[in-house]
């Protein structure tokens, strides 16, 4: 009787907490709608000035939905972002607008990635053959901030503020001491010289190869950043050098002297200077619509038009399972077969923005294009990173395009395996025993290492699954497997480079893809249509919602978050191959 009283209760209890919770979200949800249906859908004025800035992320995909701001409590459930195709779509459409009379860029908060600025850059350019300026404003410009406003008529910094330039350093931290300390031993199997995934486990120090590889790949960043400001503000990409190394641009008056930018000014003083230019007095007759705005003014949804081209976003880690945030086989692999059984879709943009990850997931996506290019041309377009994994599920399409920032190649195998045996055993005082049916049963536990033959064994289904690699690679790519090879061994290239080895075919972004692809089709109208279809604001909400539900019922049964996890860990058991990048690469 006691123990039924406690399953009521704990239901009741759950029960409660789970309508509370709802209670919440709803209020959220009827809020945030009563809020979106009080605003009206912005319009450009008959005369604008397009005000460019990055407090919305520029991300592969957008999120744009009315519920875009909904906030409960402390829970943040998502944040306004604009996609990379949008972005670049609005800046040439603006081009033509004879209601945008200039872009006016405000830099001081950028937040997009590296090959996004290369395509946005593009874009701009473009405008500026339209004959309409460009002017970039920052109180302080970081170096790729500063990159990307070279593409401006006119630049203008706060007279108390920076704009240096210094050069590009990408860092990695080695565990190996820690690991040794804690009693922890990994063991790495891995085909590639340069394969530089988990080596910072295994070693206390940057391999010559590692070291190598991402010292041309940022010298290939760096490269094409100086040749375009050096293109741009006609300063030589040696005396850009000699700046850099020497430390000169110690303040505004410096940038200035310098010729990095055309004028020091305060915003007010910034403000003056456009009603002049836009030819009005008052502050309130400059008129002004931001990129968000434009995009949404903008956005022409042809229905009609029954051709289609798909924009596919690979974007994230390549896994197993199911996930909304990564590349998860299930998820991935059912979204490409219906777009394989579309027959209004005519070819596919496969835009790659992802390091790698599960190689059997990997060869599961690359055999599901496979069947799609059968029937219709793909091209891929390559984003900030299109390596190991992510180079595996492009290799074999069409065309490639990448930008000259891209980090993509890394054509390589590893597998690795951790050994806590020391640390259980001499730090938590706990002693493991293991039954088994076999000699190998327990191969891969964290209780023990590996015994050589173990090893040898692990060694052999990367070599397979390397040799896989090669043959994809060149089969795609048409070389040989020997060529393959040679430039393969897990090194890093940047898309600059990889132009020259025929990993990729032509350098440029997302829309010269989407133009290729088109022409492939031999379609002459067509509509793009994205996938995957970004989930609403109340789709997250109601996972958020079921997400919540799980809470309770772990709350109500604790011993279910063991049971989760063991079978979690029971499930990922076995030998593992990975084709993944080991790091990201950031720039300040």
């Amino acid at each position: 009787m006691k123990d039924f009283l406690k399953i009521v209760a704990g239901t009741f209890v759950g029960s409660l907490i789970t309508i509370i919770i709802g209670i919440i979200l709803l209020f959220g949800i009827f809020g945030s709608i009563a809020s979106f249906t009080e605003k009206s859908i912005p319009t450009v004025p008959s005369s604008a000035v397009l005000n460019i800035n990055f407090s919305n992320p520029v991300t592969e995909q957008p999120t744009d939905d009315p519920l875009a701001s909904v906030s409960i409590t402390n829970l943040q459930l998502s944040s306004k972002s604009l996609g990379i195709l949008s972005v670049v779509n609005a800046i040439d459409n603006a081009a033509s607008d004879p209601r945008i009379k200039f872009i006016l860029m405000d830099l001081d908060d950028l937040n997009a990635g590296i090959t996004h600025l290369e395509e946005i850059r593009a874009a701009l350019l473009r405008f500026h053959e339209s004959g309409k300026p460009i002017i970039s404003y920052a109180d302080n410009f970081s170096q790729p901030a500063y990159y990307l406003a070279t593409a401006s008529d006119k630049i203008y910094l706060n007279p108390t503020g920076s704009a240096y330039l210094t050069g590009l350093s990408v860092n990695s931290l080695f565990f190996k001491d820690l690991l040794d300390k804690l009693g922890i031993q990994a063991q790495l199997i891995r085909h590639g010289k340069f394969k530089a995934a988990a080596e910072q486990y295994v070693s206390n120090k940057m391999s010559d190869e590692n070291r190598e590889q991402l010292r041309a790949y940022i010298d290939a960043v760096w490269n094409t950043w100086t040749e375009k400001i050096s293109e741009a503000r006609g300063i030589p990409v040696e005396r850009i050098n000699q700046m850099a190394d020497n430390l000169e641009i110690t303040n505004a008056e410096k940038a200035k002297e310098f010729g990095l930018v055309d004028d020091l000014m305060y915003v007010d003083q910034l403000n003056d200077m456009l009603l002049s230019l836009f030819g009005v007095q008052k502050e309130k007759d400059l008129k002004a619509i931001s990129l968000s705005d434009y995009i949404t003014a903008t956005k022409k949804l042809n229905f009609k038009e029954k051709n289609k081209i798909a924009v596919v976003y690979a974007n994230g880690e390549i896994i197993m399972g199911k996930s909304n945030d990564n590349i998860a086989s299930d998820n991935f692999v059912s979204m490409l077969a219906k777009i394989r059984k579309d027959s209004s879709i005519k070819a596919v943009v496969l835009r790659v923005n992802s390091p790698g990850g599960s190689a059997q997931c990997a060869d599961m996506i690359e055999r599901e294009l496979r069947l799609i290019r059968e029937k219709k041309p793909i091209v891929v377009s390559m984003g900030d990173y299109a390596a190991s994994g992510g180079y595996w599920i492009s290799a074999n399409s069409d065309k490639i395009f990448a930008n000259n920032t891209t980090l993509t190649g890394s054509i390589g195998v590893f597998s690795l395996a951790l050994n806590a045996q020391k640390t259980i055993e001499n730090h938590l005082y706990i002693n493991p025993e293991t039954v088994n049916t076999n000699k190998h049963s327990d191969i891969l536990s964290v209780y023990r290492p590996m015994d050589n033959e173990e090893i040898a064994f692990m060694q052999k289904e990367v070599e397979k699954i390397y040799n896989q690699f090669l043959n994809l690679v060149a089969e795609g790519r048409e070389l040989s497997v020997a060529n393959v090879d040679s430039i393969a061994q897990g090194r890093i290239w940047s898309g600059k480079d990889a132009l020259q080895i025929k990993l990729t075919d032509e350098t440029g972004g997302i829309q010269d893809a989407i133009t290729s692809a088109a022409a492939m089709s031999s379609v002459e109208s067509y509509r793009v249509v994205e996938y995957p279809i970004p989930k609403t604001q109340f789709e997250r909400i109601l996972e958020q919602f079921k997400e919540s539900g799980e809470a309770v019922k772990v709350l109500s049964n604790p011993s279910s978050l063991f049971d989760k996890a063991y079978r979690s860990l029971a499930k990922e058991n076995g030998v593992r191959t990975f084709a993944r990048l080991p790091y990201n690469i950031y720039y300040n």
